[in-house]
């Protein structure tokens, strides 16, 4: 039992040094796509879009956790753009319209990542070797990491 709870402390250490640190650095890499021609609330779903080809809005809203209506309204805004476009019916149902990014869509997400690794880059050129090593360790545990199946 007392195993279980010093597991249960550290991890709960961890995350508390863990979360701040991710944080800072998201934000950071999120201030790099700043020039580009997509808003920060799009480019996250154009990713899922690109990531779920044909998938609907209503389908999208769930996985993102926002109503319908709201997801419409940022799809009709991509589609303005250029962003996205709508896939004919399906068969089974006519009324069933899915989601694909277009070209230029994907232009600028591969802009927007290519500029957040060069900047990463960039910064883990400036660290000593062993902080360099010490990430290279962690990735293994931080790709296990699901935070989808623990309850908030």
């Amino acid at each position: 039992m007392s195993t279980s709870r010093s597991v249960t402390t550290d991890a709960r250490e961890l995350a508390e040094q863990l979360r701040p640190a991710l944080r800072r650095i998201f934000r950071q890499l999120r201030r790099q796509s700043s020039g580009l021609e997509i808003s920060p609330l799009h480019a996250p779903l154009l990713i899922a879009i690109m990531e779920n080809p044909g998938i609907g809005v209503g389908e999208l809203a769930q996985m993102e956790g926002l109503r319908s209506p709201t997801m419409t309204g940022h799809i009709n805004s991509m589609v303005a753009a250029g962003l996205v476009k709508r896939t004919e019916p399906t068969e089974g149902d006519r009324r069933r319209v899915g989601l694909v990014a277009t070209p230029h869509g994907r232009s600028l997400i591969d802009a927007m990542r290519k500029r957040r690794t060069d900047q990463l880059a960039r910064a883990l050129e400036r660290l000593p070797d062993t902080s360099r090593a010490a990430l290279w360790a962690a990735i293994p545990a931080l790709s296990d990491l699901n935070l989808t199946d623990i309850d908030a």
